[in-house]
């Protein structure tokens, strides 16, 4: 195996660059990996069923039959309606990352979408709240099986050229999940009957399916599979995705055995793989806390208040003409879909940590003024200060979406090793429907209560997040998935590692049958 030496003194994505590789530099030219990547946006739906949710009831709430199908419901009923996917998805990430690691990601991914579509078709023909309630709820539940297991699968099964790509683009097509539920509810608004409603419903139904059809495009995670110890079908997979089908092919085989390794070593030194590993080492539990850090930061970073309640915050500066209103929402929504593709696409070129400090500085700058603009239309109606509100809410999002929003998957993906990433990344889910949830029954009581001044709160969240974005968010750039376990664990995470890719000796026995399966495919 002298061939491969060479790699032991290279890092990252550039002793990956360094191996010969049986695909086209053109993926779109390369027919193992156009069927790959074709399927791994397939699998983005349920980032994109997610922002069709979050935009569905703005929607409905200014459809009249909607509200006459339903019936005359307290306030408190309607928040528990729009909370329901968060009270469906927050009690189920972490079953979810259990099942995921029990029967795999393709099947938990499979068995959410099944539920989704379900939950769909149900809520579509059904009347009165506590049933549009139940059937929230199911697509919460549906929602937190495929979004937990997702973002893995799509990360672990990309070639190594593009898995930076793909792993920060998934929550960035939320937004257009987003965008189509607004077109679809307005294309209704019109429509008489109570079709007008349960078309835009009925689509939910939408992307779940698109998933079910890109789960036929895309294997298993190979991760997955050999830490099931079925280490041929892991090897073949690669083979047939990264290297259309060439078991001899150096990258692959590359990749094998590093991913066998650091599974390997992962159970030597963790007594359990459960959630409770990740207070075993000062590692996991950085990495735990970046986890937490990151859900709460994605909703109180002041966009939960703009999302959900952009009405109310143009009425309060002067803008109130429902078409205008809705231009803006619609236009805010497009804006953040191109600027959150542009931060998922520049997040490897420029590194996680800069987008994440650009990110949250920008916010706090856009947010300030803001405050200052909107108090100035409070307390003296000067409408161009109220007016003034609006560029600088869309100049808010744009720095937003180049960090948090590609970022909030990504990152906590990418920083957590196989045997912690579907629980690490239920915990911040987790956190992220619970802080979302929190939020739609705190920010109408204090907006009510203190109006613009509440904005101070997002103020100071803002620039807390600063710091601990400078002290504890590692740069994680031009690594792969194994080699970022030094970052958090020390050198001697990947001692071993390093060792077995330079010389081919086999520093654990649980990796014997991996070193025979490449041993029989490379030329010595």
């Amino acid at each position: 195996m002298g061939h491969n030496s060479k790699l032991g003194h290279e890092s990252g994505n550039e002793a990956y660059k360094s191996c010969r590789n049986n695909t086209n530099k053109n993926w779109f030219h390369d027919p193992g990996l156009r069927k790959l990547n074709m399927g791994i946006a397939f699998m983005f739906s349920s980032a994109a069923a997610n922002g069709y949710d979050g935009s569905l009831m703005n929607g409905l709430l200014t459809i009249h039959q909607w509200k006459d199908d339903i019936g005359d419901i307290s306030p408190s009923i309607l928040g528990l309606i729009i909370a329901g996917i968060s009270l469906g998805g927050l009690p189920t990430f972490i079953p979810a990352a259990y099942v995921s690691d029990w029967i795999g990601r393709r099947l938990t991914i499979g068995l959410g979408s099944s539920i989704m579509i379900v939950a769909s078709f149900i809520q579509a023909f059904t009347s009165g709240p506590w049933a549009f309630l139940g059937t929230k709820i199911m697509l919460g539940i549906g929602l937190g099986f495929a979004q937990t297991s997702a973002p893995p699968l799509t990360t672990e099964i990309a070639h190594p050229r593009y898995r930076a790509d793909v792993t920060n683009l998934f929550q960035a097509i939320w937004y257009w999940g987003a965008i189509l539920s607004a077109a679809i509810t307005i294309g209704t608004i019109h429509m008489s009957g109570s079709w007008s409603w349960r078309l835009p419903v009925l689509f939910q139904a939408f992307f779940p399916t698109l998933q079910l059809i890109g789960l036929m495009l895309v294997p298993e995670s190979p991760r997955w599979l050999i830490s099931k110890g079925r280490h041929d079908e892991a090897h073949q997979i690669l083979a047939k995705y990264h290297a259309n089908g060439d078991t001899l092919d150096e990258l692959v085989n590359f990749e094998f055995r590093e991913i066998c390794e650091a599974i390997a070593q992962e159970r030597e030194v963790a007594e359990t793989n459960g959630i409770t590993s990740f207070f075993k080492t000062k590692g996991n539990r950085h990495r735990l806390m970046i986890c937490v850090l990151v859900g709460f930061m994605i909703q109180w970073a002041g966009n939960g208040i703009v999302s959900y309640y952009l009405a109310p915050i143009l009425n309060s500066v002067g803008v109130t003409d429902p078409v205008s209103q809705a231009g803006i929402n619609l236009g805010l929504q497009v804006w953040n879909a191109v600027l959150a593709a542009m931060g998922a696409l520049a997040a490897e070129r420029y590194g996680r940590r800069i987008l994440w400090l650009l990110s949250a500085s920008g916010m706090l700058c856009a947010f300030i003024v803001v405050t200052a603009l909107s108090g100035v239309f409070a307390e003296r109606g000067i409408k161009s200060a109220g007016f003034a509100v609006v560029p600088f809410l869309f100049i808010f999002f744009g720095f937003y979406d180049i960090a948090f929003t590609p970022l909030s998957i990504a990152y906590p993906v990418e920083i957590l090793p196989f045997e912690l990433r579907s629980k690490g990344l239920s915990i911040n889910l987790s956190v992220v429907f619970g802080a979302g949830f929190f939020n739609q029954y705190v920010n109408p009581i204090a907006l009510d209560a203190i109006q613009w001044k509440f904005y101070f709160v997002y103020i100071g969240a803002l620039t807390s997040m600063l710091p601990t974005i400078y002290f504890l968010f590692p740069e994680t750039k031009g690594r792969t998935l194994e080699e970022i376990a030094v970052i958090f664990d020390g050198p001697e995470a990947n001692s071993t590692l390093s060792h077995g890719l330079t010389t081919g000796a086999s520093p654990s026995r649980k990796s014997l049958h991996a070193q025979s399966i490449v041993a029989k495919t490379e030329h010595v």
